[in-house]
């Protein structure tokens, strides 16, 4: 039997599942109260060995699309480590992450990107792309709204982060989308963020960001401090009715086109976003789409921007409920996302897990 088998079914049947949520105080006390340091400690032992696994896994096999056995493997592993109610506040889940943040920081601080793009994901929706001439960010977060300080990134990785950077686009106000100390950290570099206006409205910052248009059909022009210049589109997104949602297609000096949809979804009776989202191939050109892996009807979104290759997120964001933890494997049950159906369509989808990244060339195409 197969090495990864072999994982698999022991973390299957060891593994401690807690379905009920409790978020810990910034004091981080020792994980699950409901069960003895023993088995604290065993669970520990047990996340090291999985999530090491996990990262001699992904070192041997990079992203691409539709993941052979071995990625498929590792990301199961990541799903049954994760949905652990209290994964954040445990020791080898946290060095994983800060391991896996320090890649990302690495590779930005030594990479001179020539041809195509660099796409890194961060954390949930948090991604970084670059290009020969641009770096720039999309809700970008330090894993705060896990309730974990010892899980979040500290304050030199978040500087690091920033710096690399020439721009941030924020989707939504939500805490696991839009954090203000890392907002706060841009506009002091004299960076720009760019979000709804429902972020942080009517606090003093938000004074300091820019508000564009939500409109598909215009495009923006901002002057970066690097002397470049970006071409975006704001589309009138949602998730669902309350929540302003910005769409934004951003297009780089190079001609490489972004669409990043933050938690975009249309569900039961709101469905008025399909009126633009269906269109929206029609008059834009669509390298890479970056979609919430759980947005409701997922392909018809993707035939919608038809991208050459789709790059999901918000897997496994630890500040949700066990439920809401939205594994690799799809979960079909979960919105009736359509994410399994996704990986299976024409779409070439590239699955990232945390401090991946994939290259990206602009003759790519769907196959």
């Amino acid at each position: 039997m197969n090495r990864y088998y072999l994982i698999i079914l022991l973390l299957i049947t060891t593994a401690n599942a807690s379905f009920s949520q409790k978020k810990g105080s910034k004091d981080d006390p020792e994980p699950d109260p409901n069960i003895s340091q023993k088995d604290n400690d065993y669970i520990d032992r047990q996340d090291l060995v999985f999530l090491d696994t996990i990262t001699a896994i992904l070192r041997k096999y990079p992203p691409v699309a539709r993941d052979g056995s071995e990625r498929s493997h590792a990301k199961l592993l990541m799903d049954a480590v994760a949905h652990d109610q209290y994964a954040a506040f445990r020791k080898p889940v946290r060095r994983f992450f800060h391991e896996r943040v320090d890649l990302v920081i690495n590779d930005l601080e030594k990479s001179h990107v020539t041809k195509g793009a660099v796409i890194w994901k961060v954390y949930n929706m948090g991604f970084i792309l670059r290009t020969k001439s641009v770096t720039i960010a999309f809700d970008l977060v330090s894993g705060a709204s896990s309730g974990s300080k010892g899980f979040e990134m500290n304050q030199s990785q978040m500087d690091r982060l920033v710096k690399q950077c020439d721009i941030l686009f924020i989707s939504h106000r939500h805490e696991d989308h839009a954090e203000k100390d890392i907002a706060e950290r841009f506009l002091e570099l004299g960076l720009p963020v760019i979000a709804p206006e429902q972020v942080w409205k009517d606090e003093k910052i938000s004074d300091r960001i820019i508000h564009p248009e939500r409109n598909g059909n215009k495009t923006n022009r901002i002057a970066l401090k690097s002397g470049k210049s970006l071409d975006y589109t704001v589309f009138p997104g949602h998730q669902l009715k309350p929540v302003d949602v910005n769409v934004v297609l951003v297009r780089t000096p190079e001609g490489i086109s972004v669409a990043h949809l933050g938690d975009q979804i249309n569900e039961g009776d709101f469905m008025e976003d399909f009126e633009w989202i269906d269109n929206v191939a029609k008059t834009n050109k669509v390298d890479i789409m970056i979609p919430n892996c759980w947005t409701n009807d997922i392909v018809r979104i993707a035939r919608g921007f038809n991208p050459r290759v789709i790059m999901p997120g918000h897997e496994l964001e630890l500040g949700h409920s066990v439920h809401d933890k939205v594994p690799f494997w799809g979960d079909n049950e979960f919105q009736g996302s359509g994410y399994p159906e996704l990986k299976k369509s024409n779409y070439p989808v590239i699955v990232l897990v945390w401090g991946e990244s994939y290259h990206y060339y602009q003759h790519e195409e769907k196959k």
